[in-house]
């Protein structure tokens, strides 16, 4: 995460200087159409971050006042998974799959890959196949539990 806050935005056109980084008003536009149109999934996640994580966010929250936490913690996500997935390593198989522009073979990848982009689409199909559900009310909010319904819960599985 140090390299992406290290990192300046930059842009050509007219730029907005921002706290040291210049944000072209296209790239921006850019940004802002692509978190709107990007389809969100009905369940969300909760996560507990380090405090050094969580001093990060919290300073990139700062610097960029229209963005909530949520939002940078989704966008800092979806970066990390694109090269999550560049990084994975190219294993060459056996088989020959087609030719590149020199006549030479190119083998299929029987590394990561596949199975991690094949998998991705198997669980983004389930995604978007379930229905929504709605969202859980905070635990204080629901009747707690007694150990009474506990033990009745248990005896029925």
């Amino acid at each position: 995460m140090s390299a992406i806050l290290s990192a300046r935005i930059r842009g050509a056109g007219a730029h907005a200087p921002l706290d040291g980084c210049t944000v072209s008003f296209k790239e921006l536009l850019d940004s802002w159409r692509q978190s709107a149109g990007t389809p969100r999934t009905a369940m969300s996640y909760a996560v507990r971050l380090t405090v050094d994580d969580a001093a990060q966010l919290a300073a990139l929250a700062e610097m960029f006042p229209g963005r909530s936490a949520e939002q940078l913690i989704s966008e800092l996500l979806t970066a990390a998974l694109k090269e999550l997935a560049a990084a994975m390593p190219y294993v060459a198989g056996r088989r020959v799959i087609s030719t590149d522009e020199q006549g030479d073979p190119v083998y299929e990848d029987i590394g990561p890959t596949p199975r991690f982009m094949e998998l991705a689409r198997l669980h983004r199909r389930a995604l978007e196949e379930s229905p929504p559900r709605p969202p859980r009310p905070p635990r204080a909010a629901r009747k707690p539990r007694t150990k009474k319904k506990r033990r009745q819960r248990r005896a029925a599985r």
